[in-house]
């Protein structure tokens, strides 16, 4: 079979599209032809070493969190699967992933693939699904009529945040460019404003204070303490990427998004997408033999939405 790994940290030159031993699941452990992986942020960070404390690899190191595919084998000790199930999972952080015709997945953490989607497409839903439901819910405790939030509504997280808390019954509010406005307003968005600038004074948004703040964006310190000034009193911020202040005040919690894998809330998901309440937004699909290209891409900002890159 084929994958893409690299051998050694360093810029994305170092994936290579190879030949390599198909692997064989251990106990608890299932292997799945591949229909899809997607490129995840997290996966530029693990491949430079910039998180190899928190997440150290062997190499050589197959990326790839994200997979769609079909139950091909199945070790000793699985039950409740088949050969020829259609399945979704969320892989470990550290180990070797699915940007490869076949990948290992721990038997605990699949879930039956959408039924509505292409099977590639559901490659989009784990992570970026994950990583919206767990911040609004289990960080943020979003709750019905409340006023949330969502800067980085354009991006593939925020798309699945902005469905979820308005099907919450939320009073959403997304920032994102211009040309995400109609798919947001789609999305259940109540309102869509325009990126954030606190260069000229304090920062306002229409429509604070809010109820639940979540930044998607890379943002510096002093932004992500500006977005704190945005949520009401006892209140709720929670960030993907640049840690919230610990003790901003007036009884404001703030939390830093960690997404795990939980079998459970993406099998809840998947309900979603099967009965038309949550739509999987893929900007692209790619060869896997793309990957460099599009890890290269997302290094210089040159990258858009959710990509799916599927096997030859």
């Amino acid at each position: 079979m084929r994958a893409v790994r690299y051998h050694d940290y360093g810029g994305s030159d170092v994936l290579r599209y190879e030949e390599v031993e198909r692997p064989k699941p251990g106990a608890g452990e299932v292997l799945i032809e591949v229909a899809g992986t997607s490129f995840n942020p997290v996966d530029v960070g693990i491949r430079v070493g910039a998180l190899h404390e928190v997440f150290p690899v062997e190499f050589p190191h197959t990326p790839g969190i994200d997979v769609a595919g079909t139950v091909a084998e199945l070790g000793a000790g699985v039950d409740g699967w088949q050969i020829g199930d259609a399945v979704v999972a969320f892989l470990p952080m550290n180990a070797d992933g699915a940007a490869a015709d076949y990948a290992l997945a721990p038997a605990a953490a699949l879930v039956t693939a959408p039924q509505t989607v292409e099977l590639a497409d559901a490659a989009a839903l784990p992570v970026g699904g994950l990583t919206a439901w767990q911040a609004l819910f289990d960080l943020a405790g979003l709750q019905a009529g409340q006023n949330v939030l969502i800067n980085g509504a354009g991006g593939a997280v925020g798309g699945y945040a902005v469905q979820l808390a308005h099907q919450a019954g939320a009073k959403v509010t997304g920032i994102a460019s211009r040309r995400h406005t109609d798919r947001l307003h789609r999305h259940g968005a109540d309102r869509v404003v325009g990126h954030l600038d606190h260069t000229i004074g304090p920062l306002t948004v229409e429509g604070s204070p809010f109820d639940v703040v979540v930044n998607l964006v890379t943002t510096t310190q002093e932004e992500t303490a500006a977005l704190a000034d945005l949520v009401a009193d006892g209140g709720a911020l929670v960030s993907t990427t640049t840690p919230p202040p610990e003790n901003p005040g007036r009884g404001i919690r703030t939390a830093g998004v960690f997404v795990l894998s939980k079998a459970d809330q993406l099998a809840e998901l998947v309900t979603r997408v099967d009965a038309g309440k949550l739509r999987i937004d893929v900007a692209a699909r790619r060869p896997l033999a793309d990957l460099p290209a599009v890890h290269d891409e997302a290094a210089t900002g040159r990258l858009a939405g959710k990509t799916v890159l599927t096997p030859a």
